[in-house]
C-alpha cells in the first residue's frame, strides 16, 4: 500500500468515526464546550464537514488554486441550524459523498501541486492535514463528554507524525533548548513513540540520544492536545500526566511549552 492510499484510508476511518460518535450523541451532548474555545461539540462538528462539504468537488487546477473557502461561513451556519437526527443524518451524507470521491483518487491525483494549511506541497500532504484535524477534533469531543480517547491505529499514528514533523520547531523555538541541549520524548499509548531533538546549531531530530539532559514522558493524546493548545499544561501536571527525569528546570519548561498550533 502506497503512503497516500493510507492516507486515503485514514481520512475514511477518521470520517467514519467522527460521524460513529455523532451518532450515539443526545441534544445535551450535542451542547457541551469542546475543548476548542470558540465551540460545542456540535460546533466542531459543524466545522469539520463544512469543510468537507466545500473539498467535496474540488480538485487544485494548480498550486495556487484554493479550495472555496469564501463558501464556509455560508455552509456552517447551514448544518449548525439543523438538530438531532437531521443534523447527524446531514453530516453522514457530507461524510459519503466526501468518502465515494476520495476512493476514486489514484496516486497521480495525490501527487497533484496544491495548496495547503501549511503552504504549497501536495492534494496527498492536504488530506494528511485533514486526518490530522480530524483526529485532534474527536478527542476535543471526547475529552469533555467522557468518553475514552480513540485508539490508536494508523490514523492516530498519522495525526502524531503531523506534530513529529515539528518537533524541532517546537523545540526549538518554544522549548528554547540551547546549542547542545537534547530532550526525549516517550509516548507510552495509545500511539507507542520515542522521539529525540538534539540542539545542534539547530533543533533537529536523531535517531536516539544516550544521555538527554531530560525525558519528557506522556501519552499520545495528552501529548497531541498539548501540542494544539487544548489542555493547560498545569493541570496535566498536577494531574501526573507529564513527567520528567533529568534537568528539573528544563523538564519543567518543556512540558508548559508544547503549544505550537490551535
Amino acid at each position: 500500500m502506497t503512503s497516500n492510499q493510507q492516507t486515503i484510508n485514514n481520512l475514511t476511518e477518521c470520517i467514519d468515526s467522527v460521524t460513529e460518535l455523532a451518532s450515539g450523541l443526545s441534544d445535551e451532548q450535542f451542547a457541551v464546550q469542546s475543548l476548542c474555545p470558540d465551540w460545542t461539540v456540535q460546533g466542531v462538528l459543524g466545522h469539520l464537514f463544512a469543510l468537507e462539504t466545500i473539498l467535496t468537488g474540488w480538485f487544485p487546477d494548480g498550486p495556487e488554486d484554493p479550495p472555496p473557502f469564501g463558501q464556509m461561513g455560508t455552509v456552517f451556519s447551514e448544518i449548525m441550524a439543523l438538530s438531532g437526527p437531521s443534523f447527524v443524518d446531514r453530516i453522514t451524507s457530507i461524510g459519503g459523498a466526501r468518502k465515494a470521491e476520495l476512493d476514486a483518487l489514484d496516486d497521480d491525483k495525490m501527487m497533484a501541486p496544491s495548496i495547503t494549511p501549511v503552504g504549497i506541497s501536495t492534494y496527498g500532504k492536504f488530506m494528511a492535514i485533514r486526518v490530522f484535524d480530524f483526529w485532534v477534533h474527536e478527542q476535543d469531543m471526547r475529552v469533555p463528554l467522557g468518553l475514552d480517547p480513540s485508539p490508536g491505529g494508523p490514523a492516530a499514528e498519522q495525526a502524531i507524525d503531523e506534530i513529529e514533523g515539528s518537533l524541532g520547531y517546537i523545540v526549538g523555538k518554544k522549548i528554547g533548548l540551547q546549542d547542545g541541549q537534547s530532550i526525549k520524548f516517550t509516548l507510552t499509548g495509545p500511539v507507542e513513540r520515542t522521539m529525540c531533538v538534539k540542539v545542534d546549531g539547530r533543533a533537529g531530530q536523531v535517531d536516539s540520544l544516550d544521555d538527554p539532559d531530560v525525558e519528557l514522558t506522556t501519552d499520545s493524546v495528552t501529548f497531541a492536545l498539548l501540542a494544539c493548545g487544548r489542555l493547560d499544561p498545569e493541570e496535566t501536571i498536577s494531574a501526573g500526566k507529564v513527567t520528567w527525569i533529568g534537568d528539573e528546570t528544563l523538564g519543567a519548561h518543556a512540558a508548559r511549552n508544547l503549544r505550537y498550533t490551535m
